[in-house]
C-alpha cells in the first residue's frame, strides 16, 4: 500500500506513522530524510536541495518531487510506502499523483489525524521543548492551515481520504489507524 499520513503539529503522526510503518512492513519516507541522504549521497538533487536548505530556504516542489521519485525507485518501496511530511501542498499532491500514475503505482489511501488546535496547542506547549512556544506554534499552525489543510479537500476530491480520530492514548489512535488500513487492504 502507498499512504499519505497527515496531521497538524502535535497530532502524534511522527508515533502514528513509525506504528504504521512497522505494522505494515513498509518504509516510512520522511522528505526531510531524503533530502539529507540525498545531499549527504552527493546526487545532483541532493546538492541541488542543500543548497536552498543550506540558505534557509524552502526546497522547490520540483526538486522535492524528483528526491522522491528517485527513492520510490529504492527495491524496498516495492510493496508500498508511507509519506510522511510529503506532500504539504496541492500541486505537490498533484505532482506525485502524475509521478505514480506514470509508474503505474496508485496512491491507496490518505490518513489524517483529527484533533482540535486548542488540544493540539496545550500538547505542544506542554513537550517543553525550545521550539514549542506559543508564537512559533500559532506560526505552525498558520501554515499548517493555510498550505496543507487543502489537501483534505484535494484527497477527499479522490475519494481517499480517511478522517481518524487523534484523541486519546497512542494505542488508542493506533487501533482506528490500523482498522482504517485493514479496512482500505480489503
Amino acid at each position: 500500500m502507498r499512504i499519505v499520513f497527515l496531521g497538524p503539529p502535535g497530532a502524534g503522526k511522527g508515533t502514528q506513522a513509525q506504528r504504521l510503518k512497522d505494522y505494515l512492513g513498509i518504509p516510512h519516507l520522511s522528505t526531510g530524510e531524503m533530502l539529507r541522504d540525498a545531499g549527504d549521497a552527493g546526487t545532483s538533487l541532493g546538492r541541488e536541495a542543500d543548497r536552498y536548505m543550506q540558505a534557509g530556504q524552502l526546497v522547490p516542489d520540483a526538486v522535492v518531487v524528483g528526491v522522491v521519485v528517485d527513492r520510490l525507485g529504492e527495491k524496498d518501496c516495492a510493496r508500498g510506502c508511507l509519506f510522511d511530511g510529503f506532500p504539504r501542498t496541492v500541486p505537490q499532491a498533484e505532482a506525485l499523483d502524475a509521478m505514480l500514475a506514470g509508474k503505474k503505482m496508485p496512491l491507496d489511501l490518505v490518513l489524517a489525524l483529527d484533533v482540535p488546535q486548542e488540544k493540539l496547542v496545550d500538547r505542544l506547549l506542554s513537550r517543553g521543548r525550545a521550539d514549542d512556544q506559543q508564537d512559533t506554534i500559532e506560526e505552525r499552525f498558520r501554515q499548517y492551515n493555510a498550505l496543507t489543510e487543502p489537501l483534505l479537500d484535494y484527497y477527499r476530491g479522490r475519494g481517499i481520504l480517511r478522517m481518524i480520530d487523534g484523541e486519546g492514548t497512542p494505542d488508542e489512535v493506533f487501533s482506528r489507524v490500523r482498522a482504517v488500513v485493514d479496512a482500505a487492504a480489503q
